[in-house]
This record gives structure tokens, C-alpha cells and sequence, in this order.
């Protein structure tokens, strides 16, 4: 082996060509014997210090029949020519380091140079191989450094099984340092706020760098050596932040300067893996937050419909917990609504689904009490569509048809009052004024008017928006409610037809008898809170007619006055002539107010 004394730094040239001229030779004394062509570069080497540690160079000089070869070619070489001057060092004796950095590099060269120990002892592939396993692999910081170093490697290095090596250390390195830190966390449970803080896993940044196949790989690991779904979770939303920070929020909200179309195939690629690697159980770890965030993503870059279906699923199973915000999705096609309705939709069934297969796995007769979650569950998002629906209808672009459907998809007992879902269809009708007298019929038609409280009738009663047909059904239920107030029978009848109407007949199945049971059971609890919406209303009125009765106990006023001004402001019970159809609008003699008197000679 030649000393250190003796030798210089590797002459190289930028020529692909044999040169004569090169600055320095490997030896002062000595001059090179052979050329090495190695991605364009061109190497003056000797050719003993080469075949005595390569058997690749000495089959090719062997090959050949001319002994006074001058010049090889390795045209394709991994890690290329700066890998291969590292590898020639270590052919000469020459001392270099080996680190995590170049590693993976050396172990290919060694492979594609055939530098095994048939030739040498300690040759390099032995050498590499004694690196990684004794440091690389006992360190997760290490281990991340090799394998983001085999990116530019493959096959190779894949073939040489260097990359699942380091999957399996980095997750079982996860795994150690996720035990270390509980334990930690137990000897400080009473500890700052601070420290505890400070113990989130330090690897979830550097795992960030990753391609997203890697990335794939060593989270798919994790999961499997257990580590915490929770830390999982941490890492994918710290790898969508920095993978998926290109796309903005003028982009979402200007589809003309985003075109899926041209799109890069990578960002649809680390969406849907990232979702697929999301933990499968049902857990709270994930932020609603981040699901619509990667919902929103994979509408941009129309991500496969799997990809988008798992997202809205995910949150449907939380959807009583969602804000108004977050299902305020914009849509990114163009000459559409402006908001992406038909997703909302789709999350929509998603939980209704998943309500019914809920109630369907229950057991018993008492699964469906008033304190059920899942009847809690349904009210809360009935008042969270009905907002959302307000909050589409001044969109111009938006159709009659999905409208509609968006109101179709709740069930009946979903909605306690119909205030909000007026309140939506009126926003809807004032905002599209071309609709034709049949669509107006066709949308009021949802309106249950015996759900609206009496705010919601006395802006109905004089509401010019409304079909004709709309005001006489909320007129008459107007003076059905009174009248029920004034005989006392408010709702009781209902209520015992319900409950008569719920007692199993024997000709029916157990199956279908406990189906009927648990339909009748929701209707009366729905009756049951319509009813105490009524009696909280007809408190707040009694209070209302007794202040009105002290204050204008001397001018005469009957109990019939002051109970139709406490009920309904508006003067819908009294006949023309009373005097009271000036809160009406302001046409004293319009269609309205003659609809008003004809009700309310029905009932005098």
C-alpha cells in the first residue's frame, strides 16, 4: 500500500476525452497508466492499486486484448464521478470519512465496482457495511440522512436492501424514543408546562424531507411497531404543511388561476397517500381543521374519488362538532356555484348513514332515550344545514335543483322548528327573483308551518316573496294554534293518537314490530319538543298580556284583544275594519290582509 507521504490529491478533468495534461498525478514520480471515463470525467489512475480492489476493472482490463490498455468507461456509475474519486481514494489507502451523507453512495460504488472480500479483507462493501449497521441504523437521525441520500440510487439501492434497512430503523428508533419520552413523561407529570410541551417527537420535522413513497414506507412501519396514532398523525400534518404549501388560498378561491389539469402529479400523489395513511380507527386525535384543509387540497388537485370519499366519511362521523366555516368549501369549476355544495351533500349521507347503522347495532328498547347521542347528534346538525343553507342562498349561480336536494337530505325529525329552514328558502327567493310562481310552490313546500314559532309567522303573514298558498297555510295554522290556546287542548290530542298508534300489533314480526317502535318513539319525541318550544312561547306571551293588562286595565280591552296582540302582532284574526292591519305592510287593502279576514271568518 502506498504511504500518505507519497501521495496527492486525484486528478480529475472536466474533458470526457484522454487528456495528457492534467495538474496532478496520483503519484509525483509515477505516471498514470490508465484513464477512467466516469460521467464525462476523466480520472489518471494506475491500474494495480485498481484491480487489486475492484474485480470489475480487473475483468475489464482482462477482457480486453491489448494489455497496454490506456482508458476505461464507466458510463453509468451511482453517486457519479465525486463517489467514484472516494472510491478510488480508498483503492489507494488514502484516508477519507465515512458519514451519513455519502454511505449509501459508497455502498453502491463498492456493489457496481465489485469491491468484495474475494479480491481484499475490509474492502469497501465491508466497510459500508460495518458503518451502517454499527452507526447508521442505531440512529434515527442517521438512518432519515441514508435514506433520503438513496433518492438519487434506485434501483440500487433498493436491490442492495438498504432502503427497507432504514425504514425498519427509523420506526423501530421511533418506537424506542416514543417508550423513553412516556417514561419521561411520568417522572415529570409534575413538571412545567413547558418541559411537557417540548417532549413532541423531534423527528416529525425531519421525516418532512422525505419523497412521499419513503415517507409512505417508514409511516406504514411506524404503524406497525406501534407507534402512537397521535404522533402519527402530528407527522402527517407537519409533512402536508411543508409538501403542500405551494397551493394558496387565491388559488382555491380563483379557479382561473389554478388548472387541475396541468397541475403537477406529485401533489395528487402526496394528498392521496397522505390520506391513506391517516390511523383507521375512529379517533378525535385528527383535527377537523386539517381534514377539511386536505378535503380542500384534493378538490384542487382532483385527487382519485376514493381519496375524497374516505376525507368526507372521516368527517362525517364528527359532523355534529363542525362549524359553519369549515363546510363553506369553495368550488373550483368553473361557471358553478360558488361553493361546493355537492360535497356537502355527500358528507350529508355519509352521516345519515352512519346515524342508521348506529341505531341499527343498538339492542334494547331504552337504546333510543332522550338523552340519545345520536338524536343529539341529528338536531345539531339539522341547525348546522339550515345555517349553511342561509348562507348559500344569496349565491346567484346556484341552481333550484341542489337547493332543494340539500334540504331533502335531512330527515323530518332533524328539525325541531322550521325557523331556520325559512329563513334560508326566503334569503333564496330574494336573491333569485326570476324564479316562476311553480318553483316558489315548489321550495315552500318544505316549509312545515306548524314548526314555525310565532316571530317566523308574523314575518310570514307579511312576507310578499311567499306564494299566495304559503301565507293562507301559515294564516290558518295561525288560527288553529289560537284556537287550541283558547280550549286548552294544546296538542294533547296529537300525543295520545301517537301513543295509541304505537302499540305493536300482534300480526306483526318482533323485527317489525321494534322498527315501528323506535319510528313512533322519534315522532313523539320530536312532538315532545315542539311542544315545549310551544309552551316556552306561551309563557313568554302570558307575561307579555299580564303587562298589558295592568297597563291598560281602564280603556276596556278584552282578554280575546290583548291575547290576539300578545300571539300575533299583525292583526291575522280580526276581520276587516278592526283597525289592526296596519302592521301588515304597507298597503292597508293588499292581498294579504283580505287573505287574513277570510281565515279568520273560518274561525269566528
Amino acid at each position: 500500500m502506498v504511504s500518505e507521504s507519497y501521495v496527492s490529491s486525484l486528478s480529475r478533468s472536466s474533458t470526457p476525452k484522454f487528456c495528457n495534461s492534467f495538474a496532478n498525478r496520483i503519484f509525483s514520480d509515477v505516471a498514470g497508466d490508465v484513464t477512467v471515463v466516469v460521467d464525462g470525467e476523466s480520472f489518471l489512475l494506475h491500474k494495480f492499486p485498481l484491480v487489486a480492489r475492484c474485480g470489475k476493472i480487473r475483468k475489464m482490463v482482462a477482457d480486453v486484448k491489448d494489455s497496454n490498455i490506456s482508458k476505461l468507461e464507466l458510463p453509468i456509475f451511482p453517486g457519479g464521478a465525486q463517489t467514484f474519486e472516494l472510491a478510488a481514494k480508498f483503492c489507494y489507502g488514502m484516508n477519507f470519512e465515512i458519514t451519513a451523507t455519502n454511505v449509501a453512495h459508497l455502498r453502491c460504488a463498492a456493489d457496481s465496482l465489485e469491491m468484495t472480500e474475494d479480491y481484499r479483507e475490509e474492502n469497501l462493501i465491508a466497510r459500508t457495511e460495518t458503518y451502517l449497521n454499527e452507526v447508521v441504523f442505531e440512529s434515527l437521525e442517521k438512518s432519515v440522512q441514508v435514506l433520503s441520500a438513496c433518492e438519487t440510487l434506485l434501483p440500487m439501492a433498493e436491490e442492495l436492501g438498504i432502503l427497507d434497512r432504514c425504514v425498519n430503523a427509523i420506526a423501530l428508533n421511533a418506537s424506542k424514543e416514543q417508550l423513553v419520552s412516556g417514561l419521561s413523561r411520568l417522572e415529570c407529570d409534575s413538571g412545567s408546562i413547558d418541559f411537557k410541551g417540548g417532549c413532541l417527537e423531534w423527528w416529525v420535522e425531519d421525516l418532512s424531507g422525505l419523497r412521499i413513497d419513503f415517507y409512505q414506507r417508514v409511516i406504514s412501519a411506524m404503524g406497525r411497531t406501534g407507534v402512537r396514532s397521535d404522533s402519527i398523525v402530528a407527522s402527517l400534518m407537519h409533512y402536508a404543511q411543508v409538501s403542500l404549501k405551494g397551493i394558496g388560498k387565491q388559488q382555491i378561491w380563483n379557479p382561473a388561476r389554478s388548472n387541475p389539469g396541468v397541475m403537477e402529479n406529485g401533489q395528487r400523489a402526496i394528498v392521496e397517500t397522505i390520506v391513506s395513511l391517516l390511523p383507521t380507527e375512529k379517533s378525535s386525535s385528527i383535527p377537523l381543521s386539517f381534514l377539511f384543509g386536505m378535503l380542500r387540497m384534493a378538490i384542487m388537485v382532483d385527487a382519485s374519488l376514493a381519496c375524497r370519499l374516505e376525507l368526507e366519511r372521516r368527517i362525517a362521523f364528527r359532523l355534529e362538532m363542525v362549524s359553519l366555516d369549515d363546510l363553506l368549501i369553495p368550488s373550483v369549476q368553473a361557471g358553478e356555484s360558488l361553493f361546493d355544495v355537492d360535497t356537502v351533500h355527500r358528507i350529508l349521507v355519509h352521516f345519515l348513514q352512519w346515524i342508521e347503522e348506529e341505531e341499527n347495532d343498538e339492542c334494547g328498547y331504552d337504546s333510543e332515550g332522550f338523552g340519545s347521542p345520536n338524536h343529539g347528534s341529528v338536531l345539531k346538525v339539522g341547525r348546522l344545514v339550515d345555517a349553511y343553507l342561509a348562507e348559500i342562498a344569496p349565491d346567484p349561480y346556484l341552481s333550484l335543483q341542489k337547493f332543494i336536494a340539500m334540504i331533502e337530505v335531512l330527515p323530518d325529525y332533524a328539525r325541531v322548528i322550521d325557523d331556520g329552514l325559512y329563513r334560508a328558502i326566503d334569503i333564496y327567493l330574494k336573491a333569485h327573483p326570476m324564479l316562476i310562481e311553480h318553483e316558489s310552490k315548489r321550495l315552500c313546500k318544505y316549509i312545515d308551518c306548524q314548526k314555525l314559532s310565532q316571530e317566523a309567522c308574523n314575518h310570514a303573514a307579511q312576507n310578499e316573496r311567499l306564494p299566495v298558498q304559503m301565507t293562507v297555510r301559515v294564516l290558518y295554522f295561525e288560527q288553529l294554534r289560537l284556537k287550541n290556546a283558547l280550549s286548552g287542548s294544546s296538542g294533547d290530542g296529537f300525543l295520545s293518537q301517537k301513543i295509541s298508534s304505537s302499540v305493536p300489533s300482534a300480526a306483526m314480526s318482533p323485527r317489525d314490530n321494534y322498527a315501528s317502535l323506535r319510528r313512533e318513539n322519534r315522532e313523539l319525541k320530536l312532538e315532545i319538543s315542539r311542544m315545549r318550544v310551544r309552551l316556552s312561547e306561551l309563557e313568554k306571551e302570558q307575561v307579555f298580556m299580564k303587562q298589558g293588562m295592568m297597563e291598560k286595565s281602564g280603556h276596556g280591552k278584552t282578554f280575546l284583544t290583548s291575547l290576539s296582540r300578545g300571539i300575533g302582532r299583525i292583526g291575522i284574526f280580526n276581520g276587516p275594519g278592526v283597525g289592526s292591519n296596519k302592521n301588515l305592510g304597507k298597503n292597508p287593502g293588499g292581498p294579504r290582509e283580505k287573505l287574513a279576514g277570510v281565515v279568520g271568518i273560518l274561525f269566528l
